[in-house]
């Protein structure tokens, strides 16, 4: 085939394929089979194969997914995706009815919005075609996933119109595609996702974007970010403009004109919300009029115009089959619930934390039990309360025992605690939990080595202690079970890596009782060496501002350990690092430039991360607020900054560049 003819039939497939996957992703009215459907895209693969300079960036074929990435771009949202108040009962959206009344001065009209249970994203488009999709992140920075997001079929690639507009949507995981992928886990005897939501944010984050494409995702847009220049009058005008655009918006919104049809609306859904073929936890609320809304503004985390309605959590009765026990890395001995299975808020529920002995007791709780559980937040499963009316008289009750399960040592109860606490320092399964911290993303971060490793190591007996770990040789781990050449040297380089880690990933790694990742950063940032830290009295420790008494207490006892100071030791020689390599942060004098000032980071920064600009700022004194207010002292502005810099100039805020920063900084060293 010529190239002329080439560029021609490209184009019709690209056109036919955009409107077959229009109706089948959005309109869920396929026009042909799925047979047809893919033999047109072999052929436009193929096809671009043949012409590689024809193919675009906005073709169909882009959706089976391109080459892995290395790793996720940050990415600075310019109008920030904010989070939503919470209401919870229906006294809750009168009070929202009445502040919105106060607020505008009249009644107003309600959009209603089945709340997705996804992950919520961010599409931007140039032109009429998509050039950027990121993850919500903190509200203010991001992650770009454009790659992942173009292989969701539901996403246009190409607009209907030839506009530049960036859309806020929810991308979720149908429960059909939820359960054939667990389905295929469970085959291949991989961990389970636990929930619809977790798979596709799983899946979103997949760096192989091929992973995402064969996920089946989905996706409803409920916002433009930015509709000031469109003139559309309302949020529902803005909701069809998209619909004209091509984007999936979801068919079951519905403008309501009283709180009392909020309400209707509301409990409509508290019965139905099982039926449909993706999760929701609530529903949102949102003013319709764009003026009502601009009128009511912003708190400084949310809309005053929006709010969403948490649905209650799901309560199930089932049968407390018996009580386990697991020891933690700390030595503490939690009782588990086992259930007999349950199918709850999405999930199969089989087990719950008891917490502790008097919980147990509080609760009257027997084996044999019918117990109504829930999940807490719609994530934890919670056993709520017994029918002790529904009891037979065959119900047991149930003793915590004397000794650890793991090691059968004496159990203690130690001063003002409720657990039971096994105190041998070599337990192993306190070994095992300890080693599963230590390598974890926020200590060591050893890829490769999750939980399922750690345990089938210690089950060969390759390993008892954290220096075990940096003695693993390639022909001990190719023995094991789904270990080849190449996970076990991707396993064994990730080991060697972690040796140049930073100190405070070392010292959050060991597990130091009320020693969080904040506390080890703080400390491996004032005393800059493992050794400083041993040596450290309680005295020495609390004359930092973020380490209490009690956690002071903690360290010294933790380092006054023979054992402990003999790990070190041997990590020492083994050849990790025993350093602090971050930045170090200096005590601002009081005639710093920033002293108690608060500064608003805008747009991009062209030599510094944003994270290195908000520590230079603190250096100098001052605080870094995510939004620009009266409030605000300085306002340092990267490229394209924005209207937070508008904003600024508005407020006759002082504006910096980076340069500025910068200087300011170096003056202090």
């Amino acid at each position: 085939m010529e190239r002329d003819q080439a560029h021609i039939k490209l184009e019709e497939l690209r056109n036919l394929l955009e409107k077959y996957g229009y109706h089948y992703y959005v309109l869920d009215k396929p026009l042909v089979p799925d047979a047809e459907y893919d033999e047109k895209m072999q052929e436009l693969i193929k096809l671009e194969e043949e012409f590689p300079d024809l193919q675009t960036a906005d073709s169909p074929s882009i959706r089976i997914g391109g080459a892995p990435l290395d790793a996720f771009v940050k990415v600075q949202h310019e109008i920030p995706m904010m989070s939503l108040g919470n209401a919870f009962n229906e006294q809750d959206l009168h009070d929202f009815d009445r502040r919105v009344q106060q607020g505008t001065g009249e009644p107003v009209e309600y959009m209603c919005e089945l709340k997705i249970d996804g992950l919520a994203v961010s599409l931007l488009y140039e032109k009429g075609s998509f050039v950027r999709g990121a993850t919500r992140g903190d509200g203010t920075t991001g992650e770009d996933i454009t790659n992942n997001l173009k292989t969701v079929g539901s996403i246009p690639l190409r607009l209907n119109k030839k506009a530049d507009i960036e859309v806020r949507g929810e991308v979720f995981m149908p429960e059909r595609s939820f359960e054939n992928l667990n389905e295929e886990k469970e085959k291949n005897g991989e961990m389970l996702f636990a929930n619809p939501r977790n798979a596709a944010a799983g899946s979103l984050r997949q760096l192989d974007p091929k992973i995402a494409a064969s996920r089946n995702l989905d996706i409803f847009l409920y916002a433009i970010a930015d509709d000031k220049g469109l003139g559309l009058p309302s949020h529902s005008k803005s909701l069809e403009y998209m619909k004209e655009l091509g984007f999936k918006t979801n068919p079951e919104n519905r403008l309501c004109t009283s709180m009392d049809e909020v309400i209707d609306y509301v409990n409509s859904w508290l019965d139905r919300r099982n039926d449909l073929s993706y999760e929701i936890d609530g529903i949102v609320v949102k003013v319709d009029d764009i003026d009502h809304q601009e009128d009511l503004g912003f708190t400084s985390k949310s809309p005053r115009w929006a709010i969403a309605y948490k649905f209650p959590a799901e309560e199930k009765v089932t049968t407390l089959e018996g009580i386990t026990l697991s020891v933690g890395r700390t030595g503490v001995v939690t009782p588990n619930a086992q259930l007999k299975e349950v199918q709850l808020a999405g999930t199969t529920v089989k087990r719950a934390t008891l917490h502790n002995e008097d919980l147990i007791r509080e609760k009257d709780l027997k084996i044999g039990d019918q117990v109504v559980v829930k999940k807490a937040g719609d994530i934890i499963p919670k056993v709520v309360r017994v029918l002790d009316e529904l009891r037979t008289g065959e119900e047991k009750d149930f003793q915590m025992p004397e000794t650890c399960p793991s090691c059968e040592s004496r159990l203690v109860r130690l001063e003002d605690e409720v657990a039971l606490r096994c105190i041998n320092p070599h337990c192993p399964a306190q070994l095992q939990e300890a080693l599963i911290h230590f390598v974890s993303r926020n200590a060591m971060n050893i890829d490769g080595l999750g939980e399922k490793v750690i345990l089938q190591l210690f089950s060969h007996d390759l390993i008892s202690n954290m220096t075990d770990l940096y003695k693993l040789e390639r022909e001990e781990l190719i023995e094991l079970e789904r270990m080849g050449e190449k996970s076990v040297q991707n396993l064994l380089d990730a080991i060697e890596a972690s040796k140049q880690n930073s100190l405070e990933r070392l010292l959050f790694g060991l597990g130091i009782r009320f020693v969080g990742s904040k506390a080890a950063r703080t400390l491996a940032e004032y005393f800059e060496t493992m050794e400083k830290i041993r040596s450290a009295g309680i005295e020495d420790l609390i004359a930092i501002n973020e380490i209490g008494e009690k956690m002071a207490d903690s360290i010294v006892n933790y380092f006054d350990q023979p054992e402990v100071n003999k790990l070190l030791d041997e990590l020492k020689e083994l050849g990790l690092n025993m350093e602090y390599k971050g930045p170090k942060r200096k005590e601002a004098a009081e005639d710093s430039l920033l002293s108690g000032k608060t500064v608003v980071l805008t747009g991009r920064l062209e030599t510094l991360s944003r994270k290195e600009a908000k520590e230079m700022v603190e250096m100098l004194g001052g605080k870094v607020t995510g939004s620009v207010s009266k409030k605000t002292d300085v306002v340092v502005a990267g490229e394209e900054a924005g209207s937070k810099l508008d904003k600024a100039r508005e407020l006759g805020i002082e504006v910096w560049n980076e340069g500025n920063l910068t200087e300011a900084a170096s003056s202090l060293t």
